[in-house]
């Protein structure tokens, strides 16, 4: 089941990840037992080639990430930036990049950075992260980095940035409007469907029509 879900096949963006089979509340279970775990030993536990360990490791610095104080909330954070080839699958970017980039980073033009990354995950932290914004009606880079990922190749990037477009909308109907009435004729087909779902049934027909 995790092979294919998390496509780890010749070639598909998983390819070589291995797994033990843990569940996810099995994984957040642990990262409680272990919440206190030195910052030295999740950064093994992140180098794991086992993706749950990767996951656990990404649990346990969110969770301590909330409760640090200034220092070591910086130090997460660059620990997270240098070790972004270990967060290499969709759900492990989905867990943690909203609470410990998009909670932390000063300086906004470093997610611009990550979205014209040739890593495929850099990308998709860039666009996930800003969900933190999107949660304190802070939408600006939320738009700015989705036109910056129009015409990105991924299928997993065209999902994440419908995403976070359609958590912007919740928050500014009028503004998501205005920007697919620009942008969606060169949106990827998915991204628009992603970023119109909670539309009402005619206008998504009618924003779907400009693809």
């Amino acid at each position: 089941m995790h092979l294919r879900f998390f496509r780890t096949g010749p070639g598909e963006y998983g390819e070589g990840d291995e797994f033990l089979g843990l569940k996810v509340p099995q994984i957040r279970k642990l990262a409680r037992e272990f919440r206190a775990l030195p910052l030295s030993e999740v950064e093994g536990l992140l180098k794991s080639k086992w993706h749950e360990a990767r996951l656990l490791a990404l649990v346990i610095l969110v969770d301590q990430f909330e409760r640090a104080d200034e220092r070591m909330r910086d130090a997460i954070f660059r620990l997270y930036l240098r070790s972004t080839k270990f967060i290499n699958n969709w759900d492990l970017v989905d867990a943690s990049a909203p609470h410990i980039v998009g909670a932390h980073i000063k300086d906004r033009s470093l997610l611009t950075k990550l979205a014209r990354s040739k890593s495929l995950w850099e990308r998709r932290i860039a666009i996930v992260a800003t969900q933190h914004f999107i949660r304190n009606h802070d939408l600006k880079d939320t738009f700015r980095l989705a036109k910056n990922l129009l015409d990105d190749k991924h299928d997993l990037i065209h999902k994440a940035t419908g995403w976070m477009l359609r958590e912007a909308g919740k928050r500014d109907r009028d503004a998501l409007v205005a920007f697919l009435e620009e942008h969606a004729t060169r949106m990827p087909r998915t991204m628009l469907r992603y970023a119109i779902e909670k539309f009402p049934p005619a206008l998504r027909r009618r924003l779907m029509a400009k693809r």
